[in-house]
């Protein structure tokens, strides 16, 4: 089977369900930004320890993400095909992770610069792309019907991408970069 169709050379592709929209669709730039989040993720667990307690984790993360970008590919108007579903349990775990890692770092006493190790920045930089998903699915929310729950899972997914950074500099022992104004 070959990969290319062709079918999206002239600008437009298809949800699942059928509909024929531009590429530019919102819906479409929301998923595509889901995958990429989703990439961002595998980009980070290829360059964690193999022993690291978060490597589980990020594999659900990605999983999940799947499932928002799957609904969000959807045009649930003209398709009647049964996706899989997260839960508020997804996002639970995502606070229990915070809260876990949480308990182990110093507490924060300023803003912080993103950086330190490289795994750090990489969730720096995920974070982001996290926060840029969320507005843009909350942007397709002001027009099309999708879940509450995926924005709650995309802010929750972002706090936790954040302390996961500071976690990664932690166990490597690299203290946070207090952001200091006016430093030159």
């Amino acid at each position: 089977m070959k990969i290319y169709t062709k079918k999206g050379d002239n600008g437009q592709t298809t949800l699942i369900g059928g509909t024929k929209v531009p590429k530019c669709d919102l819906r479409i730039e929301s998923y595509g930004s889901v995958d990429e989040l989703n990439s961002q993720l595998g980009l980070i667990d290829s360059r964690l320890c193999h022993r690291f307690s978060q490597k589980k984790v990020l594999r659900q993360i990605q999983n999940c993400l799947f499932v928002i970008g799957s609904h969000l590919a959807t045009d649930k108007q003209v398709s009647s095909m049964k996706l899989p579903e997260i839960t508020y349990n997804d996002v639970q775990l995502l606070e229990d992770e915070i809260d876990r890692m949480t308990e182990k770092l110093p507490e924060i006493k300023s803003f912080i610069l993103p950086g330190g190790t490289i795994s750090s920045s990489l969730c720096h930089v995920s974070r982001c792309v996290c926060r840029r998903t969320e507005r843009i699915v909350v942007a397709l929310s002001l027009k099309n019907e999708v879940a509450p729950l995926f924005v709650i899972y995309l802010n929750r997914l972002s706090d936790y991408l954040f302390v996961l950074g500071r976690y990664c500099n932690y166990v490597k022992g690299v203290k946070d970069i207090p952001w200091k104004p006016g430093i030159d």
